[in-house]
């Protein structure tokens, strides 16, 4: 039996942008396990609006998100996908082609199409089902009623039924609902559990009984940036702190000063969402990877730790670091151009001459693979990364982009 959802379900028609987005990275600090946003006007600017939103979105939340818009073609549902969300959602109820599934489905799996059909009528949702869709989304009053083996989200506002007598039923992976803005998605998830529901909850696996405390009966606890791995500031837990960590996904923590219990970012806002918690191999400290919200330390630094005492010559070949460092050049001459840099040439002569270099340097590495010389092809691989970093920062494209696009496609 599959994992249940709690699907956030967010009415993107009419409605401020930056209201939206607060809403998604609410809901995905809140630990929804998908989000689904919608706008079904067939107004081309809305649409566009959108999936503009959409791309905004995905950079600020790793939550996977469904979209819903109106599809009229193919070329749609790319958009759709190319924002980073997760499934292209496929009404058929606002709209007439059901042979988009298909050629959805064939351009890019039926894992990445959800379709809410016309009816629940079991030939119906076999046809969806021959033509490739990788799930349906019914409403409510249906659910009783469907037939069909395509396993469904439930679209509820928890009326008529609770979570439990929905997710108890076999073929419900998920209830789509709009309910949970003012609640706890966490407090739901684990009260499901504790009714036997099989939802992904975010629980210790050891007791806090089991790590052994220091001499003022408390727990170090290393703090690190979840994505970029930087280390951002060291505390301490006693129990209490540790389960309401556990159970709000705060990091919470306890002052050795004020000898009380505290919220990171209750007075700045500068909120830490717990993603991770590993203890040592003695058991007497924790690591927390978090998403950081503004700074870690109570200066306006980023990390605590940014007072630099003593530092050898090295070289860091962290991928992503020295990837990082080397687009940071690149954008900071795009910024402050320099005279001589080769860099300013290839923006100064434009788009043409960058992808030229780009498919030049494509070309050597075909031809440099045939060579059994790994220094040959080490070598204009790194000239072809350098050229296309150049082309990211043109197009304005992240580091961030590239990566979140391949962490979605693992």
């Amino acid at each position: 039996m599959s994992i249940k959802k709690l699907i956030a379900s967010v009415n993107a028609q009419n409605k401020d942008i930056k209201k939206v987005k607060d809403i998604c990275i609410k809901y995905a600090n809140n630990d929804a396990d998908e989000i689904y946003i919608y706008n079904f006007s067939d107004d081309e600017k809305e649409k566009e609006e959108l999936l503009s939103l959409a791309r905004k979105i995905s950079k600020v939340i790793d939550t996977p998100f469904m979209l819903g818009m109106r599809i009229n073609r193919l070329e749609d549902i790319k958009k759709i996908l190319y924002t980073g969300a997760k499934y292209a959602l496929i009404d058929l109820n606002v709209q007439d082609d059901i042979n988009i599934i298909k050629e959805g489905s064939e351009r890019f799996g039926k894992e990445k199409i959800i379709v809410k059909p016309t009816d629940t009528k079991k030939e119906h949702i076999d046809k969806i089902k021959e033509l490739g869709a990788s799930k349906i989304i019914i409403d409510e009053e249906n659910v009783d009623t469907y037939k069909a083996d395509m396993p469904i989200y439930v679209v509820s506002d928890l009326k008529e039924n609770d979570e439990v007598s929905l997710l108890s039923k076999d073929n419900v992976e998920g209830i789509i609902t709009q309910i949970y803005e003012d609640k706890s998605i966490i407090s739901v998830k684990k009260s499901l559990k504790e009714k036997n529901i099989d939802v992904k909850v975010f629980e210790s696996k050891l007791d806090f009984s089991e790590f052994k405390l220091n001499s003022d009966g408390l727990l170090p606890v290393i703090v690190q940036d979840y994505a970029s791995q930087e280390v951002l500031m060291m505390a301490y837990m006693n129990e209490e702190a540790f389960n309401n960590t556990l159970e709000t996904g705060c990091m919470t923590y306890y002052s050795r000063s004020r000898k009380e219990q505290w919220v990171k970012g209750e007075t700045s806002s500068h909120y830490q969402y717990v993603k991770e918690l590993s203890i040592d191999c003695d058991k007497d400290t924790l690591l927390a990877k978090v998403k950081q919200v503004g700074a870690a330390c109570h200066t306006g630094n980023r990390s605590c730790f940014y007072t630099e005492l003593a530092k050898k010559d090295y070289d860091d070949t962290n991928p992503y670091k020295v990837l990082g460092d080397v687009f940071e050049v690149i954008l900071d001459r795009k910024k402050n151009p320099k005279k001589g840099s080769y860099t300013n040439y290839l923006f100064d002569k434009g788009i043409d001459k960058i992808l030229k270099k780009c498919g030049e340097e494509a070309t050597e590495i075909v031809i440099a693979a045939k060579n059994p010389d790994k220094e040959e092809i080490k070598y204009e691989i790194s000239d072809f990364l350098y050229h296309m970093l150049v082309l990211m920062a043109e197009k304005g494209i992240t580091l961030e982009d590239i990566t979140a696009e391949l962490a979605h496609r693992k």
